[in-house]
């Protein structure tokens, strides 16, 4: 078995996300302005972030999940959870949602059963 040693996170999202996470630490990110391409440059940083071994945890907006959920979904159907792809709310929706039942209902998607907090 492979030892990985100084594995790290990354972040694909606005200027306001990644600035936030950065803060936080993470070294490795991604800003995607919103427009008419933003599908692209999504599709785009995720995919150069899952060629990096160095990457074992990827997150990015929800909102922005639809447009590389082809990618996310064969990755869940080939079993390949390395790096692990993480969806946040997204912005001022985060306001407006439980974030508890959206995580407990993401755990269970994830995993099949749900995890007390």
């Amino acid at each position: 078995m492979k030892r990985r040693e100084n594995l790290s996170m990354a972040v694909i999202g606005t200027r306001d996300q990644t600035a936030l996470l950065r803060l936080a630490g993470v070294q490795k990110y991604r800003v995607i302005d919103e427009g008419k391409n933003t599908a692209e440059s999504v599709l785009q940083a995720l995919e150069s972030f899952l060629e990096d071994s160095s990457i074992a945890m990827i997150v990015l907006p929800e909102v922005w999940a639809e447009h590389v959920q082809d990618v996310i979904r064969s990755r869940r159907e080939r079993k390949q959870y390395s790096p692990v792809i993480i969806t946040v709310p997204s912005g001022y929706r985060a306001a407006e949602m439980d974030v508890k039942a959206f995580y407990e209902a993401y755990t269970k998607q994830l995993i099949g059963f749900n995890i007390e907090i």
